[in-house]
């Protein structure tokens, strides 16, 4: 077990050698942490997903610094790179287009690496998406799934979404805005109308919408408007109580009509119902 303490090291930030995880706003520039913003100032170099995005940060914030771009499409090239420069006590941050880096973006990998080489790495908290729309949602937060985007194949799609219609979970999605219909179509046939959901838009922007209440409801909110910005989903999981109580009557119902269909009137067929369940006669009699 590799075992390292790093808190001497918070007042000389960055340190070399060190791989800082730095997250960005999400969408409002003044979100930006005082530590973060002297991490992207002094390290030797930021490693960036889109370099225009890193640039509007130092325009806003009037500072210049070395850039590489590092994306699901270099990545792999890139990671050498940036350990050899780590390993050589170079100071580096990653960032992401907006928010904590690793998710859903290739830092996942470098940080592994890093590890994996002994490399020091340190997380300067911030912004996220998908915390910024749960504790926005009032939906259950303590416990939760994040699925990021889902895939686009068509069986690994539905596996996913037969899981989210059966976890007790709060489950957090993120969706392209020209996608969002097609998804909200699709939690509907698996969780049906009525399932509580909230979808965030534009998060800590001007036009930041958060819109809710259930499926059905979203769906018809969005009919026949055109979708922009970021989508953030948060969707409520199933009551397993509730649920099992109603598979129960369902199975009590089932029986009862085949007790019936046997030759059994409803008054005999409701006793004994009532007598092996443990249940009033007039409970069963109710649901023919």
């Amino acid at each position: 077990m590799n075992i390292k303490s790093t808190s001497s090291h918070k007042n000389q930030e960055p340190e070399s050698g060190f791989l800082y995880i730095v997250a960005t706003p999400i969408g409002n520039l003044n979100d930006l942490s005082y530590r973060a913003l002297n991490i992207l100032k002094n390290v030797t170099l930021i490693a960036c997903e889109d370099t225009r995005q890193t640039k509007k940060l130092m325009s806003k914030f009037d500072f210049t610094n070395n850039l590489t771009s590092f994306n699901k499409y270099n990545s792999f090239n890139k990671i050498p790179k940036i350990i050899k420069d780590l390993k050589d006590m170079k100071s580096i941050a990653l960032v992401s287009d907006a928010g904590m880096p690793s998710i859903c973006d290739p830092g996942e990998e470098l940080i592994k690496v890093s590890r994996l080489n002994s490399i020091n790495v340190i997380c300067i908290p911030g912004p996220c998406a998908a915390l910024t729309a749960l504790v926005s949602s009032g939906l259950p937060s303590s416990k939760f799934i994040f699925e990021g985007f889902l895939p686009k194949k068509k069986s690994e799609r539905e596996k996913l979404l037969l899981e989210i219609s059966k976890n007790d979970k709060t489950t957090i999605l993120y969706e392209s805005p020209h996608r969002l219909k097609k998804l909200l179509n699709e939690l509907k046939d698996y969780c049906g109308g009525e399932r509580a959901i909230e979808v965030s838009r534009e998060l800590t922007k001007k036009f930041e919408e958060h819109v809710g209440n259930n499926i059905q409801e979203v769906i018809t909110y969005f009919e026949g408007k055109e979708v922009l910005g970021e989508i953030t989903i948060v969707i409520n999981g199933i009551n397993k109580t509730n649920q099992k109580s109603k598979f129960a009557k369902l199975e009590l119902k089932k029986e009862l009509n085949e007790l019936i269909t046997a030759g059994l009137s409803l008054s005999e067929a409701s006793k004994y119902l009532a007598k092996k369940n443990n249940l009033t006669k007039s409970v069963i009699y109710n649901m023919y």
